[in-house]
């Protein structure tokens, strides 16, 4: 595989590239059900979290993972499928994957060039994210992409937007001095005036991963749901295994896209190492272990420490799970459209959720999630009202995506908090069996 190098390296720098280049398999005839990939690579702090966000942006599903990472090494096998439950059989997406696993170090984001980001957090409220588009639409602001997630009252988003009259970045100083002053405005509402925070940004980033950071920063894991939840709430158990200096991390929650990187992406920014891991999924769930140390090279050292690790791990799991039902809008692309939309929402007492939102040369690709008022199913006398309002071909509702997984032994579910599945020394052997280094891990 030919490499790029940029232009800044010297040959020394390049040889040492090339001897730490992640060594790459993808192997369909090994497994029954799924594709296995293969990732062999020098160790360094996020480099598991570099390989899983390259799977995920391909919205594969992780049906099981081995990580294992000994010294300065560091490997994993994941089990993949797409979302219909196949192997991977389009050489393109091999290809993609191979190439980008094999050069995490030189990691390629996507392109937002030409865009300026606007970044908000604050607290939540009904009809929050109609007023934001308004003030955008008055403002001849035009939104490009969006991703916007509620959590515990709490509100992140990050909106990639461009100037409707010129298609170019916003860079006028007073213009956008305009924006962030009638959207703070905004989020501050009457008891938030300290939260809420809006930045406006040229810079390039990863936007699932930049949401999480934004709502950690905010602290939503303190915060109590303002509204009802139907939402199951995770298992997450921490135990010190203290002869070999790890904390054991246990994770028992229903199974969906993205679950293994938003788990991995929250240790890592709390400067967690995952040394060893096992990750496995059954019908719908999903189980997961982990065995940690802080980024010192310590275990997790108080009560305190443990229960905040805890409340960080639901709130990730928890900020993506997919309430209300999914709403879908394809249509041409106007100014003033998302305004229109999410006005309407509002006006039939639609709370909105999480949204997806992506422009497709002339099309915008919208995806919503809505609730009640309270958090509860939305009637579906109102779901259709609404849809006639904006356009029974442009707006319509979809099943939420499912996860297939073979049928598998029936595991523990109960609410009691899980103990450690298993001990340091069979699951080394037991991921490098799974990593083919060994025959047998009996």
């Amino acid at each position: 595989m030919e490499v790029e190098w940029p232009t800044y390296l010297d040959e020394y720098e390049k040889l040492v590239i090339r001897m730490n280049t992640p060594r790459v398999i993808i192997d369909n005839a090994g497994c029954s059900n799924a594709t296995r990939v293969m990732v062999d690579s020098a160790r360094k702090h996020g480099i598991l979290l570099e390989a899983v966000q390259v799977l995920t942006d391909l919205n594969l599903s992780i049906k099981k993972a081995y990580i294992s990472s000994d010294g300065r090494w560091f490997m994993d096998v994941f089990h993949v499928t797409d979302l219909e439950g196949n192997k991977l059989t389009d050489e393109s997406v091999i290809n993609y994957i191979e190439q980008s696993l094999g050069t995490i170090q030189f990691t390629r984001l996507k392109c937002f060039d030409g865009l300026t980001a606007l970044e908000l957090t604050g607290t939540d409220r009904l009809g929050l994210l109609s007023e934001v588009f308004a003030v955008l639409s008055d403002l001849q602001v035009n939104v490009v992409e969006a991703n916007v997630w509620t959590h515990n009252g709490r509100i992140a988003s990050i909106i990639y937007v461009k100037d409707c009259d010129s298609g170019s970045p916003i860079v006028d100083l007073q213009k956008i001095d305009k924006i962030e002053a009638r959207l703070r405005n905004l989020l501050k509402g009457v008891n938030d005036i300290q939260s809420a925070k809006i930045s406006v940004s040229m810079a390039i980033t990863h936007t699932e991963r930049r949401l999480h950071q934004m709502m950690f920063a905010d602290r939503d894991y303190e915060h109590d749901p303002l509204t009802s939840t139907c939402c199951e709430s995770p298992i997450v158990s921490v135990q010190n295994c203290l002869d070999r200096g790890y904390s054991v991390l246990n994770i028992n929650c229903k199974d969906r896209t993205k679950l293994l990187f938003d788990v991995v992406c929250t240790l890592t920014d709390m400067d967690y190492v995952v040394f060893h891991a096992t990750i496995n999924t059954a019908l719908d769930r999903a189980y997961m272990e982990f065995f940690i140390r802080h980024r010192d090279g310590n275990p997790i050292s108080s009560e305190a420490e443990k229960q905040r690790v805890i409340l960080c791990l639901k709130a990730a799991i928890q900020r993506r799970a997919s309430e209300g039902v999914r709403l879908e809008l394809c249509a041409p692309d106007k100014p003033g459209l998302l305004a229109d939309v999410t006005r309407t929402f509002r006006e039939n007492g639609l709370n909105v959720t999480r949204t997806e939102i992506s422009t497709n040369m002339d099309t915008a690709q919208n995806v919503f999630y809505v609730t009640d008022a309270m958090g509860n199913t939305v009637d579906p006398k109102i779901i259709e009202s609404v849809r006639q309002k904006i356009g029974l071909s442009n707006l319509k509702v979809k099943e939420l995506p499912l996860i297939y997984h073979q049928k598998g032994e029936e595991r523990k579910t109960d609410d009691e908090p899980t103990t450690v599945l298993l001990s340091l020394g069979s699951l080394v052997r037991r991921n490098l069996y799974n990593l083919g280094l060994i025959r047998s891990y009996s």
